[in-house]
């Protein structure tokens, strides 16, 4: 099938209308981005467990890290539809590719933009915009998931320093971060948020690589032993939990998005296939069962692609409150979940290979719709608003 109908097909509902000149060249700069240095390639890193680290300096020349970070502070002061665009393109290539860039943007420098102090802003944020460090953010545990309130790391102040006890799992960019940023509770059960750069005496971290999902990712044990800081590295700003989760809706906002450009991908995958694929002397696209297959997923991801726009442009307002990002992350985290397995489904057996891309995206959404709060936290966090009863055991 020609590009130009693909081309019709993401045009469906003429979105671009509503798109700035600006935002457009940003998400067709990441596209051509993608479609070059990714996907010719992304299938074999997957398979090996590799994260391509060699691609850093090109993202960070595209201005992928800290795209909506002030310029002071090295970033490029976009607005937040501009970012998901880029989340989605990123998307349409692997998660994990989007899982870093999210990591490193909405995690390890908002929570330094948000929470640090003008020092610490100035001496890790321009850094981080280029790619010369890169970070991670530690705040799920072993046994605190869900429900991050019940995190067991511990800090303790002794004179102007902060010894740091605990264990920090599946940390996105953990092995291969220059610094993390680690939440924990001091002896008071208020929560600190401490800057902790690679090789801070103590302060180590384990790749984990039996993982059959996310696989072009870095993913990471933290482990603090008597880690050692000075004041100058706790974040100042901080709230307790609350400035912790502040990070996780900002990455939220990135994976609605995302998820939005990886069913994309399956669904071309899917459609093209239908076309060409013969059997009983004519393209499978014929059946009527094939065609209701294939509306499904477009009217699917068409519903999901509007609620990201809609919601971008609430957030660029300052209107978008974490109870609408929670909505639409457990809505657009099934749905591609959905039309990965749908698009696999419909390739038959060649979509159980990495020449196809369906399959390796279908294993990759089930993590991402599982972490930054799984379905059914958000689901609860919806209910609550909903009711007013908040159905969480504490």
């Amino acid at each position: 099938m020609p590009e130009s109908k693909i081309h019709e097909l993401r045009k469906f509902f003429d979105l671009d209308e509503y798109l700035t000149e600006e935002e457009k060249l940003i998400r067709d700069t990441i596209r051509d981005f993608v479609k070059k240095e990714i996907l010719p390639y992304i299938g074999e890193w997957w398979l090996k467990g590799e994260f391509p680290k060699h691609l850093i300096p090109q993202m960070a020349e595209l201005g992928l890290f800290g795209p909506t970070i002030p310029e002071k502070y090295g970033g490029a002061g976009l607005n937040y539809v501009a970012y998901g665009l880029m989340m989605e393109e990123l998307e349409y290539g692997d998660s994990g590719i989007r899982s870093f860039c999210s990591v490193q943007s909405s995690l390890a420098m908002y929570s330094i933009f948000a929470f640090g102090s003008e020092e610490q802003k100035m001496k890790y944020l321009p850094e981080m915009a280029k790619g010369k460090l890169i970070g991670c953010f530690g705040l799920t545990e072993p046994n605190a998931g869900s429900d991050p309130a019940s995190l067991e790391t511990r800090c303790k102040k002794d004179g102007n320093e902060w010894i740091i006890n605990g264990r920090k799992m599946w940390i996105t960019n953990g092995t291969i971060g220059d610094l993390a940023v680690v939440w924990a509770k001091d002896e008071d059960e208020r929560i600190q948020g401490f800057i902790i750069e690679k090789g801070t005496k103590g302060f180590s971290t384990r790749e984990i690589k039996t993982k059959i999902s996310l696989r072009a990712s870095d993913t990471s044990e933290l482990i603090l032993d008597e880690v050692r800081v000075p004041e100058s590295q706790r974040l100042p700003n901080t709230e307790g939990l609350k400035s912790a989760l502040m990070p996780l809706n900002e990455a939220r906002f990135g994976i609605t998005w995302g998820c939005v450009g990886s069913a994309w991908a399956c669904f071309e995958e899917a459609y093209n296939h239908s076309l060409v694929r013969v059997q009983f002397k004519k393209p499978i696209a014929s059946f009527q069962i094939t065609q209701q297959r294939l509306v499904d997923m477009f009217e699917k991801i068409w519903k999901a692609q509007l609620l990201v726009y809609h919601l971008g442009r609430m957030k660029d307002k300052g209107t978008a409150r974490y109870i609408h990002v929670s909505l639409v992350k457990r809505n657009n985290t099934r749905m591609a979940l959905e039309v990965a397995r749908e698009a696999r489904s419909l390739l038959g057996a060649y979509g159980i290979t990495t020449e196809y891309h369906s399959m390796r995206h279908a294993a990759n959404m089930d993590t991402v719709h599982t972490y930054e709060g799984t379905y059914e936290i958000h689901t609860l966090i919806v209910g609550r608003y909903l009711t007013g009863i908040d159905a969480i055991d504490r």
